[in-house]
Parts: structure tokens; sequence; C-alpha cells
């Protein structure tokens, strides 16, 4: 066996060792295939900590992680569609920081390690930067997003982009969720005819699947956590403005947010700390500086939850479905037994009217504004506002509408209009009043609720749509909002377990997600079945 090889299957025998899942020793190993397949294997069950620890240890590289989540990709996306491209940089940015490793140390806890970002975020290199969409084949990002650019300074990799409901669910009626016309339908890795959800579909499989070590979504009203329940994965929508917007295809800056998901509570944590901060570009984040711990393991304890006040949001989430219900059931006996006070009667208020006369207004008006300022400023060729993507979806029809595009453009994109501030400020108001209201009055730290319903067969997404809006207060108010695996269907579909909080609470509901993950130890690895039975 040559050199090279030989140093393959001793990364596989320390990587192993980290994990405590037994040693394949270069002996053991008769060709540096074998080894190959037993680190992709392994590569399913690491988290961003093992993989520290095996690189701080000088047992692995990046430069060999890299490779094997590609080589990951190469045998999984095929089935799932998670993928939209990876980057042709990849390994060369693996080897920069396994340079600046030996030379100067690691730069934090995500130098070396693989991350996937949405088809939505832009990098000012040779990917493409499409939301999706065959219109925008010809943009050429100047610049990278600003997220991108903290993975970049932290020594992350950026592995590719990750596919998703084509121009992030906001483009029409009938578009199946994860699916895009440049990446195709995304399929959910538990049960491969059964939705990712969406919109951040390909970002929650891949980090599902183990085709990434982390992944990024954006998050409107749903896009992360949805997908990551429905995936077993954590999914992260942070308060407004402590991730940039900037340099993402928007929807609406008043509601857009990036947000990690990954395997664990841990990996999702140390991913967010990574890519927030303040950017000059976007007036939000100068808000939000400051309102994290400088250290996330200060916040992940296992005894996160003892002493608090947790209020259940039963109505509309409960009795709706028995598989729900039991695993919702299982995990408030688990809240108690961690030592928080459990409040029954915590229903968040329904704001549906509010939603109808005030929130959709508003963010039409925005998404047109958003759109046409990011299409203005994005060099290439493209459709330069949103009059012209409608002409171009009318002269390339696909057999999906464009009716939001149409609302939008119906719009007209002022956000100083004293009837667009009127609609914007009812609507973040009542959402901000709903959960803060519901949080004093029961002197509640956070509010719990069922994610969503066990994904439905591909394209019936709108006939199984989620119980109930359990994204659509935070979202409007800006406030945080995490899912963490909490169990399973009887015929092995994910559930997720939804923490909600007040404006800026995010350090302390990843703490109680974190105690509820690790005394429940929930998570299962997909099993890529082609249907249920």
């Amino acid at each position: 066996m040559g050199a090279f090889s030989r140093r393959r299957c001793l990364a596989v025998a320390g990587l192993a060792a980290v994990l405590a899942v037994g040693s394949l020793s270069p002996a053991a190993a008769s060709t540096g295939a074998r080894c190959d397949a037993a680190l992709v294997g392994l590569l399913e069950h690491v988290t961003v900590v093992d993989l520290q620890v095996a690189m701080g240890a000088r047992r692995l590289s990046s430069e060999q992680v890299t490779r094997g989540y590609l080589r990951r990709i190469d045998q999984l996306n095929p089935r799932l569609n998670a993928v939209v491209r990876v980057n042709p940089d990849a390994v060369a940015m693996a080897r920069r920081s396994d340079a600046h490793r030996r030379a100067h140390g690691a730069r934090g806890p995500l130098e070396g390690i693989p991350v996937l970002l949405k088809e939505n975020m832009n990098t000012a290199d040779r990917q493409q930067t499409t939301a999706g969409s065959t219109a925008l084949l010809g943009a050429k990002p100047a610049a990278d997003a600003f997220l991108v650019s903290r993975l970049r300074a932290a020594g992350a990799v950026v592995l590719g982009k990750a596919n998703l409901s084509e121009w992030s669910n906001f483009r029409g009626s009938n578009l199946p969720d994860g699916r895009s016309a440049v990446g195709g339908q995304t399929r959910n890795p538990y049960v491969l005819d059964r939705s990712p959800s969406g919109s951040s579909s390909g970002s929650a499989v891949s980090a599902a699947a183990g085709l990434a070590a982390v992944a990024i979504g954006t998050d409107t009203d749903g896009s992360v956590v949805y997908p990551a329940s429905a995936t077993s994965t954590v999914g992260i929508r942070p308060t407004l403005g402590l991730v940039s917007r900037g340099g993402i295809v928007p929807i609406t800056s008043r509601h857009d947010t990036p947000g990690p998901i990954a395997r664990t509570v841990t990996d999702a944590a140390l991913t967010l700390w990574a890519i927030q901060g303040v950017d000059p570009a976007d007036p939000d984040t100068a808000v939000a500086a400051g309102t994290l711990p400088g250290d996330p393991r200060t916040v992940l304890r296992r005894d996160a939850l003892r002493g608090k006040r947790i209020g259940l949001w039963r109505e509309g989430h409960t009795g709706v479905d028995a598989d729900v219900d039991r695993v919702f059931d299982a995990a408030v006996r688990r809240l108690r037994d961690l030592g928080a006070t459990v409040v029954e009667g915590a229903d968040v208020p329904d704001i549906q009217d509010v939603t109808t006369a005030h929130m959709l207004p508003a963010v039409l008006t925005e998404f047109k504004h958003d759109l046409n300022a990011y299409l203005a400023a994005t060099p290439g060729s493209h459709p330069r506002d949103l009059r012209e993507l409608i002409e171009y979806y009318e002269r390339h029809p696909d057999g999906f509408d464009h009716l939001l595009f149409d609302m939008a453009n119906g719009t007209d994109g002022d956000l100083t209009a004293p009837a667009y501030r009127a609609h914007r400020e009812a609507a973040t108001g009542a959402a901000r009043r709903a959960i803060d209201d519901l949080l004093a009055r029961h002197r509640l730290d956070a509010i719990v609720t069922p994610t969503s319903l066990p994904a439905p067969v591909i394209g019936r997404e709108r006939d199984s749509a989620p119980f109930a809006k359990t994204t659509t207060h935070a979202a409007a108010g800006g406030y945080p909002h995490i899912t963490v695996p909490a169990g399973y269907s009887t015929n092995g579909l994910p559930l997720g377990l939804s923490f909600i909080g007040t404006r800026f609470s995010d350090a302390r509901l990843i703490g109680f997600a974190y105690a509820f993950e690790q005394a429940t130890n929930t998570r299962q690895t997909p099993r890529y079945l082609p249907t249920t039975h």
C-alpha cells in the first residue's frame, strides 16, 4: 500500500478513535479505497467538535475531510438533489486551512470545517447564485454575502451551494417545496417520496444526510425550522439582525434572516456565533451587537431548563395527529424531568386577521423594493427588476405560476409611503404583542410547541400544510425560533420541538434546546426508504 493510501487509513483510524466506534488500522485495509469508504461512512456521524479534535491532534486534515464530504455528495446527491453545485475551490480552501493551522493554530471552531450554503447567498468565486431560477444564471455577484465573508474569516471551507424552493418559495402558488429549476426536486432522506419542506430544503437535507458538517439556510417564515423539523436536524432562526442579510437574494428585509442547520445544537450554535456580527450595510446588525455571550459554550448547559417556566402552546397543534400528540407529550414529560415548570394554556393568540390585512401587503411591498435593489446592484446578464423577471417567466413558462411576483409588482414598492408603514407597524406590533404579552402574563422563559406535522408526500404540501403557522409570530416580530429533533412518527418521519422566545433571547433558547437534546438523544440517522408502508 502506498504512502498516500497509508495516510488516508491513518486518518480514518484517528477519526474512528475520536468517535469511539472502533479503529481501522492501516494493516487491516488492503486498499486506499477501503479507507476512503470508511471515512465517507464516518462523516454521517461526526460533529464539528469531533472534527476539531481530530484535526487539532493531527489525526485528520481539512483536505481529507473535504474530500470525504465531496465523495459523500457524489454517492448520495443523485438520490437527494440536495446540493446544486460543489465549489471547485473547496479542496484548495481546505489546504489553506491546514496550512494556517500548522503555522498559527485554528482561528476558531469552524477552522477547516466544510459548510454548505443555501443557493441564494452570494459568493464572489466560481460558483453561481441563482435562488434556484434560470433567470439568474447570468448573474455574477461582485462580493461575498457578509456571512460568507465571516465563514471565510473563521477558516471554514465553503463546500458548495444547497438546493432550495425556487425564489425561497416566494414566486407563486403551485411549486412543490424543495423544487427549483436549477436544482430539481430535493428529497427527504428519511423517506424519499416525502417532502423535505422548504425553502431551505437542500440545506436541511444536506445536514441530515451528512453531506457537510453544517449548512446555512434562510428563514422568512419557517424556511429554516420547517425543513429542519422534517429532516430531524436542529434549525435556528435567530433574532432579526443577529446575522446580516447583506448579499442574499431577498424576500423582505423585515422578516428574512440566515440561520444554521446542523445535526446537533452544539454545531448549530458554533456556526451561529461564527456568522453573526455587525455589517455596516445592514443597520439591524448594529442593534443586535453584543446580545450573544462571547463563548457559546457558556449557554450549552445540561441544566439550562432547571427552574425555568416553559409555556405549552397546544391550541391548533395537538389533537390533530396522533404521532404529534405522542411525541409532544413525551417531550413535555422530559421537560418536567429536567426541572422545568411546565405551564399549560400558553397558547399564542391567532393573528390571521392581521396577516391577511397587514402582513401580506407589507411583505409584497418589501419584496418589490428589496428584490429590485438586489437585481439592480448585481452585475451580469439577468432581469434588472421584478417587471423584467415576470416577462422572463412569460417567455419561458415551466408549468408553475408567478402569482406572488404579479401581486408584488402591483405595489409601488415604496417603503416610505404612509400606507406601507401602517401595514408594517400593525403586523410587527401584533406579532410581538402576541408573544411578549403571553410571556409576561404567565411569567414564562420560553414557549414550546410541536414544529409541524410529519412530512407529506412531495407535491401534496398544500393539501397537508402545517397544522398551524407556528412560525408566523416569531417571523413577523423578528424573534428567535429554534427546532430540535423530538421523535418520529410510526412510519419513521421526523418530528421537531420548537422553542420560541422574545427578542434577543437566542442564547437562552439555545441552552434550553441543548438541555432537551442531551437528555433525549432522539435523533436517528436517515434510512433513505423509497416510501412508507
